[in-house]
This record gives C-alpha cells, structure tokens and sequence, in this order.
C-alpha cells in the first residue's frame, strides 16, 4: 500500500512559526502606538465605576463615570462582571484590559476562519495570527481597545456558540454563550431571534417529510434564551432596584448613551438623524429598521438552510445577523462593528473561491473602507453638535459602516436567493432529500 504524502513537520513549522513573529511585532507596534496616543480607555473606567456601585450598594443608573460624566447603559448583569475590576489598580486594569483584547483579536479570527471553512491555503495557525496581525488596525478594533470596551468579548461568545460542531463533546452547551452575551449587551439577542426563526422554518421542512419538528436550530435558540434568562434572574437576586430600573426605564431611554446623530454612531438612526438635521429621526428610523430587520433575518435564516448549495452558507448567515443587530440598534458606534473582522474574511474567502477581479476588488475597498477612520475626518464630538448641520459630503463619510452593511446584505440576499433556486443536492433514491440536520462548523 502506497503511504499517503504529508506535510512534514518543519514545512508546517516555518511559516507558522514566521506568521508568529508578525503577529508579536504588529501587536507589540499597536500596544506602543496606543500608549504614544495616551488612549484614555474611558469605558474600561466607566465598568470599573460601575462595579464599584455596586460594591458600595449604590443606584447603579445614577452613576456618572470619569470626566465626561459617562453614565451606565448596559444591563445590570454587566455590572456584576465589572466587579472584579475594583479590585486592581488602573494602570494594572488599562494593561491586563489590552492583553486580553489582543488575545481575543486572535479567537475572533480564529472561530471566523473555522465558521467559513474555507480549503487551508497555509496551515490554520499561520493564517489566524497573521490576520490578526493586520486586522488589529482596523478602525473598530483599534477604537475598541482604545476605549477599553468589551465587543471582542461580546462577539467571540456568539462565534463559539455557532461553530460549535453538533454531536461533539460540549455542542449541547452551544447557545449558552449568545444568552450570556445577550445579558451584557442586549443587541446580541438578535441571534436567539435568527435561530429560532431557522429552527421553526427547519422545523415545518421536517413534518412535511414526516420528520421530527424539534432541531439543534431550536435547542440552540431555547439554551441561549434560557442562559439569557439567568442573567436577569441573577441581576434581579443581586441588584432587585437596579433591574427593575433598568428593564422598565433605562433599556427605553435610547439616547442614554450620547448624541443620536454623532460622527461614530454608525446606523440607520445614526445616519437619518444626520440627513434630516434632527437628533430624533423618529418614525423614520423606526420604519427603515422594522424593514431593514425583516430583510437581514431572512436572508439570514435562508442562508443558514441552504446547506449545500450555498459555500459557506453559515458563514453568510452570522455575518449578516450581525450586521442586522448593528443597523437596527438604536445606538451602534464605530467600535461595535468588530464584525468587519468576519465579514473581510468570508469576502475574501469567496474571492478566493470565484477567483475573479471583481471579488478581490470588492474585498479589497471592503478592508480599506474599515482601515480609513473616514467617519473622523468631519468636524465631531463638539459642544455645538455639528453633526446636525452636516453638508452632503460629510454625511457621505459619516455613513461609512452602514453603507457597507446595506450593500453586504444586498450581496448576502443575491448568493442566497440564487443558491436557494438551484437543485437540492441529489439523494441515492431520488427524489427530494431529507431536511439535513444542520452541522454548523465542520473545523
């Protein structure tokens, strides 16, 4: 028997081993060019403010943080996590808080890679750290860590949910870190939305084909809203004022956390408040992001279903749930869309897959747009909220993220409707196969 060829082990070494030493120069250039902009990590201070609130049993909503009179603005959960921070030094927290970013720098591109299963061009690990090498300068990114702020964490739980592997030890516990999310940040709930959504859809194929309605579509939807659920049942025990506050008044007072039509709140209310001169676009956001969800779910849930006729189905649909949740929140500031990381990813993958000048080109202006800082160039962030007298061109830059969203969705939705209007894969048999049980990640 002829033995099959392999890589050998230095072969596999050396360009893992250099793609190392790329990542350790660009994350070691980043940590000093941070420190040389004396980055103030506001919101890092504003979490450990918040646990402090809660240490001392104060009203957690009253609070005001650091010198630009933050307040707080996230469930009361999240306060509870913040509490270890009190108990370290701020120079101790900024510089623990940058390590650990970076690292999750590394598992976001890691669980993107592994959710688009792209074929290896170069071994995973050479791949994943040289792409957090460069992708750490991207405008969210670089924003995030600047501000010491918590969307790598946020968006790393929902990517370990979905590219956990059906069947494999530990799957059963997938969902668990979207509820878990979901209760530090509520946006993320949109994806026990998403995959209720498919796991009903899947779940209506499956009796038609005389199938069992129940599937890994709805368990993993049930497990995240039920470890969302926790964290209110837990907040409620710990902090009963705080949550009652919070889930009747705080979670409705939308422009708690700053000026609605600010140069970095990067979404459709952000966008219409600019265009109309208004800090309260109303009836028309309201509207643009009733449509614009009802367009990103279902295009997210037929992505997710086109199993085998679409490469990368769910890749494509995570990628656009996530862009839903930022377009539609009523506050999405440049740093929230992390989510650029995946969505690089997946275009470049497909480019590599279609091998065509388009795609290269479209992911190329894709990266460059996320690396421009454009949405800074226009005068911001001054007493006399100039946002609001805006000029066409600088609304133009200052709707970078949501353009690029809106045109990713049309992108999204066109693969998706051609993939869904070619034939199901063929079945021994014939006719029309089974409803496949859904198998997220394979890598």
């Amino acid at each position: 028997m002829t033995a099959t060829p392999t890589i050998t082990d230095s072969r596999l070494r050396r360009p893992t081993l250099c793609a190392a030493v790329f990542c350790l120069v660009s994350f070691t250039g980043f940590w000093i060019a941070q420190r040389a902009a004396q980055v103030s990590m506001v919101d890092l201070m504003v979490y450990r403010a918040e646990g402090w609130t809660v240490r001392n049993a104060l009203d957690l909503y009253d609070m005001r943080a650091t010198v630009h009179n933050l307040p707080n603005t996230y469930p009361p959960f999240a306060a509870l996590l913040f509490t270890p921070l009190t108990f370290l030094g701020t120079g101790l927290i900024r510089t623990l808080a940058t390590a650990f970013n970076l690292a999750l720098m590394v598992a976001l591109v890691h669980l993107a890679l592994r959710l688009i299963g792209r074929p290896r061009v170069v071994p995973r690990a050479a791949a994943v750290l040289s792409l957090a090498a460069v992708g750490v300068w991207c405008e969210p990114v670089w924003t995030t860590l600047r501000y010491g702020q918590i969307n790598l964490l946020v968006t790393v739980l929902v990517l370990w949910d979905l590219t956990r592997r059906s069947g494999h030890r530990g799957h059963h516990w997938a969902g668990v870190g979207t509820g878990i999310a979901a209760g530090i940040k509520i946006t993320p709930a949109l994806f026990a939305v998403f995959l209720a959504l498919a796991g009903l859809v899947e779940g209506v194929r499956r009796l038609r084909s005389d199938g069992p309605f129940w599937n890994e579509h709805l368990r993993r939807a049930a497990v995240a809203t039920g470890a969302f659920a926790g964290t209110v049942v837990l907040a409620a025990l710990a902090l009963p004022h705080d949550s009652h506050r919070y889930w009747t008044e705080i979670l409705f007072a939308t422009d708690r956390p700053g000026d609605v039509e600010g140069a970095g709140n990067q979404n459709l209310r952000g966008v219409l408040a600019r265009l109309l001169h208004t800090p309260d676009p109303g009836l028309w956001w309201l509207a643009a992001a009733a449509l614009f969800a009802c367009a990103g779910l279902a295009v997210a849930v037929a992505a997710q279903l086109a199993e085998g006729r679409l490469p990368g189905n769910r890749a494509w649909a995570a990628v656009t749930c996530g862009v839903t949740a930022l377009m539609v929140s009523p506050v999405s500031w440049s740093h929230h869309w992390v989510w650029a990381v995946p969505m690089v990813l997946l275009l470049g993958a497909e480019a590599l897959r279609r091998r065509t000048a388009r795609w290269r080109c479209l992911t190329a202006v894709t990266a460059l747009l996320f690396c421009s800082f454009m949405m800074w160039y226009v005068p911001h962030d001054l007493p006399e909220r100039v946002e609001l007298h805006q000029n066409p061109g600088q609304m133009l830059l200052t709707a970078v993220y949501p353009v690029i969203g809106a045109v990713f969705l049309a992108i999204a939705a066109r693969l998706t409707v051609r993939a869904l209007r070619t034939r199901p894969p063929h079945t021994p048999g014939g006719g029309a196969p089974r409803p496949a049980r859904p198998s997220y990640a394979r890598g």
